[in-house]
């Protein structure tokens, strides 16, 4: 009985290596989860839609605003004693289901550097959310790239400059 084969010789011993796939998610402050691939995937985590074909998500909502003078030193991403006091007793007086984190700054420094810092800065608080107990499900960071109020003056900049937390229920 001679062998059987589908595919010539020279095909079978080729080996085809494909890329390795990196997922990630993440939630939105509405409550949306997101997944995404790296090769441009993206759909949402809840397959349950409304009558428009939108996801249905979790209720979400900003349930705090902190100004980042009153949380940080100028230029430094470390909370003062004080600013995880008050971090700490907001954690603990809201228990949400979880928390999304994001940073901004104002626009008075490069847009990388502004970026980095609003990073920094957003994974403190979150640190300090986590160290309580709190379930961190997603941290992001603008830098400048949403204002509240216009970098023109010294009032507006400083409403630039917070970090908000939106509470998912």
């Amino acid at each position: 009985m001679a062998a059987f084969s589908i595919l010539p010789a020279a095909v079978e011993a080729q080996t085809v290596r494909g890329e390795r796939a990196a997922p990630t998610i993440w939630v939105d402050p509405d409550g949306c989860e997101h997944w995404v691939m790296d090769d441009g995937w993206e759909g949402y985590m809840d397959a349950r839609i409304d009558s428009r074909g939108l996801p249905v998500c979790n209720r979400g909502e900003a349930c705090g605003v902190m100004p980042t003078d009153q949380l940080f030193a100028t230029d430094s991403a470390a909370i003062s004693a004080e600013g995880r006091r008050q971090l700490q007793q907001f954690f603990a007086q809201h228990r949400a289901g979880g928390y999304v984190v994001a940073g901004h700054t104002d626009s008075r420094a490069s847009d990388a550097y502004n970026l980095d810092l609003s990073r920094r800065r957003a994974l403190a608080v979150a640190s300090v959310a986590q160290s309580t107990g709190a379930r961190v499900v997603s941290v992001d960071w603008y830098g400048e790239r949403k204002p509240r109020a216009s970098n023109a003056t010294a009032a507006g900049m400083q409403q630039n400059r917070r970090v908000e937390i939106f509470c998912i229920r």
